[in-house]
């Protein structure tokens, strides 16, 4: 696949949050047990959604006396404000899930990586609000966060959006509620 094919496949995919979100649906989540994530980012995604439409509206006011530049600013701006929303809305429908196989880990649109439950050597519960990009570490961060570390047996394998591969050893992700998390992979 092209990159411009997957970063197309990734807008569809966030427009389909959009309409799932509204529709109070998840996806993906059917014989699994989810784990929210979003609610560390709400008030952000709100604050940069809010500053888009103020953005919004002030193109407009200033490009009032020139309409083909109006109307083009203005379907540019209100997409953005939909793909801000969108972002938030596919890590809402889309929660890590946890089925009696495998964790489904993911962030929005743009991660979805399954892990074994056998490949998952040690978990705990570990806040982290740094993280140095290293070769064989995934880091999920909401709101420059992380709440659980996973140390992998074996490494999985992670497709990046543009559809480069990397093996990861460690998993380190975000969820709303990270002890209950730990507590369920304990207990499988």
């Amino acid at each position: 696949m092209t990159a411009v094919y997957r970063l197309v496949r990734h807008e569809l995919r966030l427009l389909a949050g959009l309409a799932l979100w509204l529709a109070r649906r998840t996806e993906g989540t059917a014989g699994g047990r989810a784990f929210g994530y979003a609610r560390g980012q709400g008030a952000t995604m709100l604050g940069l959604a809010f500053v888009c439409l103020v953005e919004t509206v002030g193109m407009a006011v200033m490009l009032r006396g020139m309409p083909v530049a109006h109307e083009v600013m203005l379907v540019l701006d209100v997409y953005t404000v939909l793909f801000v929303v969108g972002l938030h809305a596919a890590c809402v429908v889309r929660p890590h899930v946890l089925t009696p196989r495998e964790l489904r880990v993911r962030h929005g649109a743009r991660v979805d990586l399954r892990i074994p439950l056998a490949s998952i050597a040690a978990v705990r519960r570990e806040t982290r609000t740094t993280h140095e990009p290293t070769a064989d570490i995934l880091d999920l961060a909401v709101g420059s966060q992380t709440t659980v570390t996973l140390e992998l047996a074996e490494p999985v394998v992670h497709t990046t959006l543009l559809g480069r591969r990397r093996r990861v050893r460690v998993v380190r992700l975000y969820a709303d509620d990270p002890g209950g998390l730990v507590e369920a992979l304990a207990a499988r």
